[in-house]
Order: C-alpha cells, then structure tokens, then sequence
C-alpha cells in the first residue's frame, strides 16, 4: 500500500529544521520501500504491507528518536485519499481564488475542530469537512483578507493540529501517491 506522511510546521523561519534528504533515509530504514520527499515542508511517499497503526507507531517512535523537538503528522493511505476525493463536492473542481487543504494530524479530536470553525462567519468562501482534512476554498482574491481562513485561522487553537497543504501540493500529493487526478 502506498502512504504519504504530511508532518506539520517544519522548515519555517528556521524553526524545527528537518533535513528532508536525512528523513527520506530515516523512513527507508524502517523497511519502507519507494520513499519519495516532496518540497521542503515534509512530503514523504512511501510503500508498506503493515497495517496503519503500526506504521504510525514506528514513526512516531522514529521522530522522538531523531529528533529533539515535537512531529506532528497525517499518516494517509492512497486508498483513504482516494475515498476522500470520491466524496468531494463538486465545487471543489471549480476554478477558485485559492484552494488549501487542512490534513487532520493523527488523533486529533476533529469534532472540536470542526465544531470551532462553525463557529465563524464564512465570507466569500466554501468549507468541506472531509474524513481526513478539512477543504477551504476562497471565491475572490481581492475579498481574500475578509476571509474567515485569512483572519482566523493561524490564531485558532486547533490550529497546531493540522498540517495545511496549497491546492497545487494537494495535486501533487495526488500524483505522488498514485493517484489519477
């Protein structure tokens, strides 16, 4: 089965530096086959026959042992991305201002999360609530900054519990992942 890690917060401003060349080694040393890195902010594809919960265990120990500070990840397989891409809506496809994708991190409460984004006033913008992400499109860049995405988001206090990816890396994700988009 083929899987893609999405860690959160990493490589930015030079905080929590992962070195992607030394993690795509760390993740092959766990016996996963045709790992693959993509950009900086920590991509990895890689092939297993175990089940989830055991890759999520063996990567959770493996971080705590390189590394000196906190790893959130998403763990997905390509089936359960391919599930979650059957039951987007369809506005998904449109031509929007800009797409992003919230990948739940793993055993994160999603109801709360959810529950707290309810809360906000959405203004020019779609929200799909997914079973491993959350979809956010922005109708108009010129409206972008009244968005509830632009001014709630990054001060949230789930906001340490998802790991966002752009729409162009969510294509990518895809494609990575063996995925026909």
């Amino acid at each position: 089965m083929r899987y893609v890690i999405l860690l959160r917060g990493i490589n930015v401003g030079g905080k929590h530096k992962v070195v992607m060349s030394e993690l795509k080694q760390q993740v092959e040393a766990l016996g996963f086959a045709n790992v693959v890195t993509y950009i900086n902010s920590g991509n990895v594809f890689f092939d297993s026959n175990e089940a989830k919960t055991v890759i999520q265990h063996q990567l959770e120990d493996m971080f705590a042992q390189h590394y000196s500070f906190p790893l959130g990840f998403a763990l997905i397989s390509a089936d359960e991305l391919q599930a979650e891409l059957e039951d987007l809506p369809e506005w998904w496809s449109d031509n929007h201002a800009r797409k992003d994708v919230l990948f739940y991190l793993e055993n994160v409460d999603k109801a709360h999360i959810e529950a707290h984004i309810r809360q906000w006033t959405l203004d020019n913008e779609r929200i799909y609530y997914g079973k491993h992400a959350i979809f956010w499109a922005k109708l108009d860049n010129d409206q972008y900054l009244q968005t509830a995405y632009a001014k709630y988001l990054a001060k949230a206090p789930f906001y340490k519990e998802v790991s966002i990816r752009n729409g162009k890396t969510f294509d990518k994700i895809q494609a990575l992942i063996g995925l026909n988009q």
